[in-house]
Formats: C-alpha cells, sequence, structure tokens
C-alpha cells in the first residue's frame, strides 16, 4: 500500500457532510481497513464534521471546513478544520454517566475517542480549531 492524502474543502451546511464523508469512506475502503473498523471510523468522521459545521462554524457558510485525510502503511490520519472559536473538548460532559444516558447529544467526542486510537484537538492562532484522529494500523 501507498501513501495517499486527499483534501477536501466545505461549506458550513449539513448537506456537506454527507457529501465529505462519502468520499472519506472511500478512502479508508479503499486503504484495506475492515469493514467493522470502517463502520465506526465513519461514525466519528460525520461526528467531527457535524461538529465543525455546526458547533465551530455555527452554520455560517460564510467559514469554511478544510478536512485531510492520509492513509499510509502504518497508519490512518483524519484531520477537521472549523474556522470558529474553538472550545475546550474536556469540559463536554461524560455521555456514559447515567445522567447523561438520554441527552439526544454529546456522543460525538466519546465516538472519536472510541474508534480512534489517538484524538486531539488544538486553536489555531488564526481562528479555528483542527481536530486530529489517528487510527494506527495492526501488521
Amino acid at each position: 500500500m501507498t501513501a495517499e492524502t486527499i483534501e477536501l474543502t466545505l461549506p458550513s451546511r449539513i448537506e456537506a457532510i454527507d457529501k465529505a464523508a462519502i468520499a472519506v469512506a472511500k478512502l479508508v475502503t479503499s486503504s484495506g481497513i475492515d469493514e467493522d473498523a470502517a463502520f465506526g471510523l465513519d461514525m466519528a468522521v460525520r461526528e467531527a464534521l457535524a461538529n465543525a459545521v455546526i458547533h465551530g462554524n455555527k452554520l455560517d457558510e460564510a467559514k469554511l471546513v478544510e478536512i485531510t485525510v492520509k492513509s499510509s502503511p502504518d497508519f490512518l490520519e483524519v484531520s477537521v478544520h472549523d474556522q470558529g472559536q474553538g472550545f475546550n473538548p474536556d469540559t463536554i460532559s461524560d455521555p456514559t454517566k447515567e445522567e447523561n444516558i438520554l441527552k439526544s447529544s454529546g456522543r460525538g467526542i466519546f465516538f472519536m475517542r472510541n474508534f480512534f486510537d489517538e484524538v486531539d484537538w488544538s486553536i489555531s492562532h488564526e481562528g479555528g480549531t483542527t481536530v486530529r484522529m489517528i487510527k494506527r494500523r495492526v501488521n
């Protein structure tokens, strides 16, 4: 397998999330990741995109979301960058706690952390937040 990178830019519209997620899923599938893992990664990527569009950019179509996906023999890395104010992921409630179980939102970060091996956030000085998710390959 050779290294491959795709970069996408999308407007902050809900409809754009599916198109971007499908493009990412094609690369994930062609990179040889098994079907069960690919399903979880797709969920996590969709959540990261939704967070960027809805919470980061607040559906402001003047703001863009940038996605970079790098696939190599050793890992798959997905980065999603918005142009919003940024946030602290540690302030998000744990969706597995009893008081949060029935809430209809708040599971995106949980999915990202469970389906990827490594997840981190950075806030740019120029504005915006980037979430970087890495799935290591088991050889």
